[in-house]
């Protein structure tokens, strides 16, 4: 049928063809021009600028961007078509630094380059690294210390062209500013010199000071009449503890008695005699033998008085059979072991009295540390159970150890004018052996523990940020900081478990 179609309608379909294939001929040549134009940088419009200044602004922000992370699951530094990865690696060495080096996204040979990196962290000096050759990574020389909170600058080699590339980390830190950290109650110190000593710890407990202790002994038998005093009480000297019935006192001084009005009728019939023989009425024998009869009596006389001395007896007395029980010192009564109506015997310490003015602290010492504790050496003591402290020195240290226990015996005589030193008190001695000046010290309570670090939390600008620390001797007030921080650096000195609290709130990240 097409051999029949009518020739207006050939001409027709011709003309639509050759309109199309000019058209398309013209589309092609602009898309060429334009093309051209932008290949080979000939084109100077403004719309030519503004194309420019966006691919600028795009290379900047991929630039501001976090590194990626590289094969060996570490950072890795693009500038170009060549590419630093860096790796801390730290499975059963101390942490290094690793590098790895890519050219067109390909691993390249670390040999074609040298790569130095240092590492920037607040307050400190920017500490070089340089890398040699270890297998198919480049290896630091030193060790990359924690917190692992720097900022890393890396300046590469490679046929020629020299990359300068850098990243930051940032581990344990937050920030606080001056009215916060006092809002908080943390004042800020000065790590520096101190002297601190060296101590031993030794547990003790507080006793009764033996030698201003006494046992209340009756001396005689008899029946309790009256009690004048109870555990607790404080008494004088002279003071009526308690009164006895005691029919050996009784005789007693029935016995003082007989030998006074003998003594007293001896000296009697000696003046008789002695004025008879003065007039010689008679002779000097009977006057001699009434003198010898006087001084017998005197001399039972006194010794009656000693006999009734001795058991604490008055010498005199209404009632013959009353005996007093006297403090023969001023102190507490500690112990009463006596009632009313109670028969006690002679040899029995019916009351213990106790000047506790003063008490005993006594403590056993371990045998590997006779060598260093000795008398007059100055100690703490702490009470155990509540919040009290005293400073003293160590009097006496026994000479021989224990059978059992094998430890001697340290012990302090401590003031206690206040009384609050209780016999039977457990308490903590403080021993200060030696004292010695350290060049770096903190405040012991500023240390915190954080991981398995004993940290202080440096203060630089806003930020505090942890300082894993290596201690040495302590003193419990200041501590000797042997590495980690150095003199004049200021940290967190008190409350500084605030500042941990605020870094837990802000999480402490550990990336590599």
């Amino acid at each position: 049928m097409t051999k029949n179609l009518p020739t207006k309608q050939w001409l027709a379909i011709l003309a639509v063809v050759i309109v199309a294939l000019v058209l398309g001929a013209l589309i092609l040549r602009d898309k060429k021009a334009a093309a051209g134009a932008d290949e080979h940088g000939h084109a100077e419009s403004a719309e030519t600028g503004e194309h420019k200044d966006e691919k600028k602004d795009e290379h900047a922000e991929e630039g501001a961007k976090e590194p990626t992370k590289g094969p060996h699951g570490g950072k890795l530094l693009k500038d170009g078509s060549y590419a630093v990865e860096v790796t801390i690696f730290e499975t059963g060495v101390e942490p290094q630094f690793r590098l790895y080096t890519y050219l067109d996204g390909k691993p390249l040979d670390v040999a074609q380059s040298q790569i130095q990196l240092s590492l920037e962290r607040l307050g400190q000096a920017p500490q070089p690294i340089t890398f040699k050759k270890e297998g198919d990574f480049l290896l630091g020389d030193a060790v990359v210390r924690e917190p692992h909170s720097f900022k890393v600058n890396v300046k590469a080699v490679h046929a020629g062209k020299t990359h300068e590339m850098a990243y930051e980390q940032i581990e344990a830190r937050v920030n606080l500013t001056d009215a916060q950290l006092k809002s908080a109650g943390v004042e800020l110190g000065t790590a520096g010199p101190a002297m601190i000593g060296t101590t031993l710890r030794l547990l003790g407990e507080v006793k009764y000071n033996a030698d201003r202790t006494v046992q209340v002994v009756p001396r005689l038998a008899g029946l309790v009449e009256q009690v004048n005093a109870s555990a607790g009480d404080t008494v004088r000297k002279g003071q009526v503890l308690a009164v006895l019935s005691s029919q050996g006192l009784s005789d007693q001084r029935a016995e003082l008695l007989a030998a006074q009005r003998r003594l007293s009728l001896a000296r009697t019939t000696y003046e008789r005699e002695r004025q008879l023989w003065e007039q010689k009425i008679s002779a000097q024998q009977d006057m001699l033998q009434a003198r010898s009869t006087m001084e017998e009596a005197s001399i039972a006389v006194q010794s009656a008085q000693n006999k009734l001395a001795t058991l604490g007896g008055a010498p005199v007395g209404g009632n013959l059979t009353r005996y007093e029980l006297r403090s023969p010192i001023d102190g507490v009564v500690t112990e009463k072991r006596l009632s009313l109506g109670e028969t006690v015997k002679e040899d029995s310490a019916v009351f213990t009295v106790s000047d506790l003015s003063s008490v005993w602290v006594e403590a056993p010492v371990p045998p590997q540390d006779l060598g260093s504790v000795v008398s007059g050496l100055p100690v703490v003591v702490k009470a155990n159970a509540f919040d009290a402290e005293a400073n003293a020195k160590i009097n006496y240290i026994s000479a021989l150890v224990g059978e059992q226990t094998r430890n001697a015996m340290a012990r302090i005589v401590l003031a206690n004018p206040k009384g609050i030193w209780r016999p039977g008190l457990p308490v903590s001695i403080e021993v200060l052996i030696e004292e010695k000046e350290v060049p770096v010290s903190v405040s012991a309570d500023a240390v915190q523990d954080l991981r398995d670090w004993k940290v202080v939390f440096g203060r630089y600008g806003t930020a505090l940020e942890a300082r894993p620390l290596e201690l040495g001797r302590s003193d419990g007030k200041r501590v000797e900081v042997r590495a980690g921080l150095k003199a004049g650096e200021r940290y967190a000195q008190t409350n500084s478990f605030v500042v941990k609290a605020e870094l837990g709130k802000a999480g402490a990240s550990h990336d590599h």
